[in-house]
């Protein structure tokens, strides 16, 4: 299977560098997947979502919470650009799990409990909870 170069950087730091069979992400406009040879491309993420690389030599699929920012396919390869990320084995399940809890109880009365909902929801997807 044909491999692409993927980076995913946040705004303090490099998270993964390598080569991928795919990555798949939630931009504003729908679900996106891309492999080798996919069309250049630049799409804003959906914050409260999880990304998915699928690394080269195809053994564990990596999460990752992204919490806002842009995924940009170019010849040379993939790179998503994150406000913020985080790695699935950087979440701590169950604090993102009450997190979730505690938000959804406020619910959409405050910007902050909205904001601390989807990013606990993307930490959960990275880690392949159920929501």
């Amino acid at each position: 299977m044909a491999e692409i170069q993927v980076s995913l950087v946040a705004v303090e730091r490099e998270l993964w560098s390598g080569t991928a069979q795919m990555v798949v992400a939630r931009t504003v406009d729908g679900d996106i997947g891309v492999m080798a040879g996919h069309a250049p491309l630049l799409a804003q993420l959906k914050e409260g979502f999880a990304a998915r690389i699928v690394p080269a030599n195809g053994t564990d699929i990596l999460g990752v919470a992204v919490h806002g920012g842009f995924l940009s396919v170019t010849k040379d390869g993939v790179t998503i650009l994150a406000e913020d990320a985080e790695l699935s084995d950087e979440i701590d399940v169950s604090r993102a799990r009450q997190a979730y809890q505690d938000a959804k109880a406020v619910g959409g009365d405050s910007a902050d409990a909205e904001a601390e909902l989807r990013r606990a929801r993307a930490q959960l997807l990275a880690t392949g909870n159920e929501i």
